[in-house]
């Protein structure tokens, strides 16, 4: 008979002696799954011996799977986890791997990832290598690999300004959603608003390649907007789906793990700790565990598969904390004493969250950078300063190793090279008066609107 759910199973691998949960590898592993299920002489014995995989590989599994995070920086440790991870069929490991990615592995994970059939892996590392630097796709060794690529459409820098549904002459231009089209060096529209939807103090997310609305309000005495509206761009259609139990305004809206979350926000001006998740496929929210404190437009980001918020207490402190979604909690991660300024924003690239705040002595035209470091979990300030003059900056998206942001004047990319910013390029700035949300989207190809007009200021 089988052995119980908390009985420990012998593993050799290669020559070596591994001691590990049965339940953890039957919940992980389809291998074991369908081993340990099936009555078979292996699954009755005291040891099961794995020939066929390497012991470093099936060590880096049990890390995983025991909710480690190891570092596989050698090619050879991720040759080996990938390898692992389609014998073994553990989901977990591969989207280890998708979240390990980076401008110096994407073309070796790939081609691993090609040659095993770890699909989604293959997939998230093709899409990488789209979104990075052109020389990214000549390293890949199999030409079913770079044609993967090839086909593949990279991501736009997409920005929504800030619109309520009001009567007026600009509420067709200040309703449009724009993205960048960086050849022409133009912004184009791309779509326009639902007359329902608004973006005032909504929160904006995207998630599955689709953008969602959730939260936006209407007249001085903030109406919350009932619905939530989502864009596909391979339609071009919008659709409308339910809005979080709490109404709530002001949001942090993120799309992590599958899910959409609704984190904070104000209700009757009063922040809130609430947080609720929408699951697409069940179409319902749900709350989930509170902040440690009530909040509104906090800053988030994700980082290695993880999402980190920013919260402000008193004595000048910014707190970042994390969701977990195993556990249901919102975990501490780092405090950062710094004298409190307007703007905050928060982004992330690799193993490195990034707080942006305004410069010092009150110059608000510029930002001041702190970096944290999630594997050393050391802060540094990255030198230099940097423009912030109604937007950029305090909207700002990584693609690959570059920041997006953007102003009335410029749209700024920044470089990430080690500890700085460096500043790559400059854009067209964006025609729209007022806050913005940024986001990434995968347009249809041959998508190309209207050049967006520039709406003056009020």
């Amino acid at each position: 008979m089988p052995r119980g759910p908390e009985t420990a199973v012998q593993v050799w691998v290669g020559g070596q002696l591994f001691q590990a949960d049965q339940a953890l590898l039957v919940e992980h592993c389809g291998f074991f799954r369908g081993l340990f299920r099936s009555g078979m002489r292996e699954a009755r014995a005291a040891e099961v011996r794995l020939g066929a995989l390497s012991p470093a590989g099936f060590r880096t599994t049990l890390q995983v799977l025991r909710g480690e995070r190891p570092a596989l920086e050698a090619a050879e440790d991720l040759l080996q986890a990938v390898e692992c991870a389609a014998f073994l069929q553990a989901p977990a490991l591969a989207r280890f791997l998708e979240h390990s990615l980076t401008s110096d592995n994407c073309a070796l994970l790939c081609d691993a990832a090609a040659a095993f059939g770890l699909r989604d892996v293959f997939h998230s590392a093709a899409l990488f290598i789209r979104d990075g630097a052109p020389d990214l796709a000549t390293e890949l060794a199999l030409p079913e690999a770079r044609a993967y690529v090839a086909a593949l459409r990279p991501s736009s820098y997409v920005a929504l300004s800030t619109h309520t549904p009001a009567p007026g002459f600009l509420e067709d231009q200040s309703r449009s959603v724009c993205y960048l089209d960086e050849e022409e060096d133009a912004w184009r529209t791309l779509a326009m608003l639902p007359l329902e939807a608004s973006t005032m103090l909504a929160g904006v997310a995207t998630l599955g390649n689709k953008l969602y609305i959730v939260g936006g309000v209407r007249g001085p005495s903030k109406e919350v907007v009932e619905l939530g509206f989502c864009y596909d761009p391979e339609s071009g259609t919008w659709c409308e789906f339910p809005s979080p139990h709490q109404p709530r305004y002001d949001t942090a809206l993120a799309g992590f793990d599958g899910c959409l979350y609704a984190i904070g926000g104000e209700f009757q001006r009063m922040p809130m700790s609430s947080v609720e998740r929408y699951d697409p496929a069940a179409a319902c929210w749900s709350f989930v565990a509170d902040l440690p404190q009530p909040a509104a437009g906090v800053p988030c980001a994700q980082a290695c598969g993880r999402l980190f918020v920013c919260l402000w207490r008193p004595a000048d402190t910014t707190a970042v904390v994390e969701y977990t979604v195993q556990a249901d909690a919102w975990l501490p991660v780092a405090e950062l004493r710094r004298p409190q300024s307007y703007g905050h924003c928060m982004v992330a690239h690799r193993d490195s969250l990034y707080v942006v705040r305004n410069g010092p002595s009150d110059d608000f035209l510029h930002c001041a950078i702190d970096c944290f470091n999630l594997a050393t979990g050391q802060w540094t300030a990255l030198p230099g300063q940097f423009v912030n003059s109604k937007g950029a900056l305090f909207t700002a998206v990584v693609r690959g190793d570059i920041v997006y942001t953007v102003n009335r004047m410029f749209t700024l990319l920044y470089a990430i090279e080690g500890s700085a910013w460096r500043l790559l390029r400059e854009k067209a700035g964006f025609p729209r008066p007022g806050s913005l949300q940024t986001f990434l989207l995968r347009l249809p190809s041959g998508a190309q609107g209207p050049v967006a007009s520039t709406t003056p200021e009020l």
